[in-house]
C-alpha cells in the first residue's frame, strides 16, 4: 500500500499540488488524468523519488518502485540483452559471485566457510531476481513488445530509433519486478496502425493485469485506460478525487459531480448575497449589530464550493513566413546503416514549396533517422540532402534533450529563441501555452513532458522559418490543445514534414504521404486516408502475386461458349462502369485544378508584394476557403464514384 498525507508541491509561488491525502491500496490499479500542467508527472516523479515535497508517503518497507518516464530516456550503450541484465541488477550479482568464487578458490581452512556462506546468500539473490531464467524471460518480453529476439538480443542499444529505446527502458522496467509500476504514457511509442504494435499493445495490457504490484498509470490513450484501471484518480486544481471505477463509468460520474457541485455552488452564492446583503443593511444599527456579528462569522465559517473552472485554452499561430524556391527540401539517394544493419537505401524524392507531407512506417522503420539526415544533424552513408534557395528550417525532434536546454528556465528558454517580441508580447505567448506567473521561471529540467513539448513547439514557433521538421509534434498534447495546434500548422504559409502516429491529425493536415518501408520509400499523393487505402490495394496484388507464383496456373482450354460469355460479362461490366469511370476522370481534373490554384494562392500569400495589401490578402483568404471546401466536397465524390465502380463484379 502506498499512503499520502498533506503532500504539497511548489514551483515558485505556484502551488501544484495543495495537501493532497491518498491511499492506494496494494495491487490497485490506477490511472492518473487530469488536464495538461495538472501535475500528474509531477505527481509520479514525487513517487519515484526524484522531485522534492512536502508531506509525507509511507511505503512498506523494501518495496521497489519502478518509473517509466514519458520523455525519450538516455539508455546507456551496450548489447540490448546485456543492458537489460544490468538494468535488473543481475550484472552487479553476478559480478560479486564471480569474484567470490576466485577468492573461494584461493582460500583455505577456517577462511573458506565464511566465503561459502557469502555465495550462498549471493546465489539466493541472484535467484529471487530471476537470474536463473532472465535470458528466457526477457526474450518473450521483447517478443512481447516487438523485438525480435534472436537478432536484437546481441544488437546495441545505440542502432535504435528514439521510439525503440522507450520500448527498451519498458522492457527493462519489466523485467525489474519491480512492487510499483508507474507508468506516465507507456503506450506513446507503439503505432497502432501497424499490426505488429497493435500486437504489442494487446501483450503489453495482458502483462499488465497479471502484474501481481501496484500500478499507476498517466495516458491519453483512453482504450489502454479502459482496458487496464480499475480506479481513476482526477487531478484538479492541484487536489486529487478518486472514482472507483473504470475510466468509461469515470467519464459519466465526473459529469455529475460537476453538475452537483454546480448546484451547490449556485445555492451558496445565493445564501453569500443574502448574508452581505443583511450585514450591509444593518451594519451601522446598534439594536442589529449581534445579529450583524453573528452573520460575519457564519460567513468566516463557510467552507466555500470551489468549482472546477474551465482548462487554459492554447492560442497561437506561426509568424508569416519568408518566401522560399520551389523546390524546399530534396534527397538524392540517401543510405543509411549502422554497423550491418542497413536502415534504408537509395532514397530519392523532392519536397516542394507549399507542400504538406507525412512520413510513415513502423517503428524502426527509420523515421526518426531520415529526419535526421533531412535536417542535417546527422550524415548519411551514402547520398546527400539538401535545402532550396532561402529555406529556413525549424526543426521539432521527439528526443526533447534536443529542443531544449535542460540548465535553463522556461523564460531563459524563450528569451534565447531570437525572437524580436517585445518582454510583454513573450509573457503573453507564455501565458497562452500555459505558462502564467512564476511559473515561467520553473527549470527546464522539471517540466513534465506535455510542458517540455509545449515548451518546444513554443520556441519553434518563435522562429522564424518556411520549412517545419516535425518529429511526433503531438505525443503529450491534449485534445484540445492539440486541435488547437493542427489549425495553427493548417494556416502556416510554409511547407511541412511530419511525423506522428496520430491518423486523425495527418489526415486534416497532410497533402503527400512518404511510407518508409523494407529499407525504401514510396511516394503516395494523397491524404492519409488515400495512402491507407492505395496501400492496402498494393499489399493485396502482391498478395495475389504470390499466390500465382506458389501455385501455377494449370492449363485449361475453354470452349467457344466460355470464351463467348467471359466477353460478354467484360461488355457489361465496362458498360455499367462507364459512366462513373467518365465522372471520376472529370472530377480528378477538377481536384488537380483546385489543388494547383490553392498551391498558387497560398505562394501569393506569401509574396511581399501580396502582403502590403489587406484588402488582396482578403480576397486570397476568402478564395482559399472556398476553393478548400469545394475540394472536400470533390473529395467525397471522387470516394464515392471509386467505391461504385469497386462494387460493380
Amino acid at each position: 500500500m502506498i499512503e499520502i498525507k498533506g503532500l504539497k508541491v511548489r514551483f515558485g509561488e505556484q502551488e501544484v499540488l495543495r495537501g493532497i491525502d491518498w491511499f492506494i491500496p496494494p495491487k490497485s490499479r490506477v490511472g492518473l488524468v487530469g488536464g495538461n500542467g495538472a501535475g500528474k508527472t509531477t505527481l509520479l516523479r514525487v513517487l519515484a523519488g526524484e522531485a522534492d515535497y512536502e508531506g509525507s508517503i509511507s511505503m512498506p518497507k523494501g518495496h521497489a518502485v519502478g518509473y517509466l518516464p514519458q520523455d525519450l530516456v538516455e539508455v546507456k550503450d551496450e548489447v540490448l540483452l546485456d543492458y537489460l541484465r544490468e538494468r535488473a541488477g543481475l550484472t552487479d550479482i553476478a559480478a560479486r559471485l564471480a569474484d567470490c568464487e576466485e577468492r573461494m578458490s584461493a582460500a583455505s581452512g577456517d577462511a573458506v566457510k565464511p566465503l561459502l556462506s557469502e555465495h550462498d546468500r549471493l546465489q539466493r539473490e541472484f535467484e529471487a531476481k530471476g537470474g536463473f531464467g532472465f535470458d528466457v524471460e526477457a526474450k518473450q518480453v521483447m517478443k512481447g513488445l516487438g523485438f525480435a529476439p534472436e537478432r536484437d538480443a546481441s544488437r546495441r542499444t545505440s542502432e535504435f530509433s528514439g521510439g525503440w529505446k522507450m520500448r527498451i527502458a519498458l522492457a527493462a522496467l519489466l523485467l525489474s519486478h519491480a512492487d510499483i509500476l508507474l507508468l506516465d504514457e507507456p503506450t506513446n511509442h507503439l503505432d497502432t496502425e501497424s499490426m505488429e504494435d497493435t500486437e504489442s499493445m494487446e501483450w503489453l495490457e495482458s502483462w499488465l493485469r497479471d502484474y501481481r504490484g501496484t500500478i499507476i498509470a498517466v495516458s491519453h490513450d483512453r482504450r489502454f485506460l479502459d482496458n487496464m484501471v480499475t480506479t481513476v484518480a482526477e487531478l484538479a486544481n492541484g487536489e486529487i478525487h478518486l472514482y472507483s471505477c473504470g475510466y468509461e463509468k469515470f467519464l459519466t460520474e465526473r459529469e455529475e459531480r460537476r453538475a452537483r457541485l454546480e448546484a451547490e455552488w449556485e445555492q451558496q452564492k445565493e445564501k453569500i448575497e443574502e448574508i452581505q446583503k443583511f450585514v450591509e443593511r444593518f451594519r451601522y444599527k446598534a439594536t442589529k449589530a449581534r445579529q450583524v456579528q453573528s452573520r460575519i462569522k457564519q460567513l468566516e465559517k463557510m467552507e466555500i464550493t470551489e468549482l472546477e473552472g474551465p482548462q487554459k485554452s492554447v492560442s497561437f499561430k506561426f509568424p508569416e513566413c519568408p518566401r522560399s524556391g520551389r523546390e524546399v527540401l530534396k534527397a538524392e539517394g540517401l543510405a543509411k546503416r549502422y554497423g550491418d544493419h542497413v536502415v534504408f537505401h537509395d532514397v530519392s524524392f523532392v519536397i516542394e514549396r507549399g507542400q504538406r507531407v507525412a512520413l510513415v512506417g513502423v517503428n524502426g522503420a527509420g523515421k526518426s533517422t531520415l529526419m535526421r539526415l533531412l535536417d542535417q544533424i546527422e550524415e548519411p552513408t551514402a547520398g546527400r540532402a539538401s535545402l532550396g534557395l532561402n529555406v529556413k528550417k525549424a526543426y521539432f525532434s521527439q528526443e526533447s534533450a534536443q529542443n531544449l536546454d535542460y540548465s535553463r528556465t522556461i523564460w531563459q528558454e524563450v528569451n534565447n529563441t531570437g525572437s524580436k517580441l517585445l518582454e510583454g508580447e513573450k509573457r503573453n505567448l507564455l501565458g497562452a501555452f500555459l505558462f502564467s506567473g512564476d511559473e515561467i521561471h520553473k527549470p527546464v529540467s522539471v517540466l513534465s513532458g506535455g510542458e517540455k513539448s509545449r515548451l518546444g513547439l513554443l520556441k519553434m514557433l518563435l522562429s522564424e522559418s518556411n520549412l517545419l521538421i516535425l518529429d511526433e509534434p503531438t505525443n503529450h498534447l491534449d485534445y484540445g490543445t492539440k486541435e488547437l495546434f493542427q489549425k495553427a500548422l493548417l494556416e502556416y504559409g510554409g511547407t511541412i514534414l511530419i511525423v506522428s502516429h496520430d491518423r486523425a491529425f495527418l489526415d486534416d493536415l497532410v497533402d503527400r504521404v512518404l511510407e518508409i518501408r523494407d529499407g525504401s520509400v514510396y511516394d503516395y499523393p494523397g491524404n492519409y486516408s488515400w495512402f491507407i487505402e492505395k496501400r492496402a490495394e498494393r499489399e493485396a496484388r502482391a498478395s495475389a502475386e504470390r499466390a500465382g507464383e506458389a501455385q501455377p496456373e494449370k492449363a485449361e482450354s475453354k470452349t467457344k461458349e466460355q470464351k463467348r460469355a467471359e466477353a460478354e460479362e467484360r461488355n457489361r461490366l465496362y458498360r455499367a462502369k462507364k459512366g462513373f469511370v467518365d465522372r471520376l476522370k472529370a472530377v480528378e481534373e477538377e481536384i488537380s485544378k483546385g489543388e494547383a490554384r490553392k498551391t498558387e494562392i497560398n505562394e501569393l500569400l506569401c509574396s511581399q508584394e501580396v502582403l502590403s495589401d489587406s484588402g488582396r490578402i482578403q480576397e486570397l483568404m476568402i478564395e482559399l476557403k472556398e476553393k478548400e471546401n469545394s475540394l472536400k466536397a470533390l473529395y467525397d465524390e471522387w470516394e464515392e464514384l471509386s467505391l461504385k465502380i469497386e462494387e460493380i463484379k
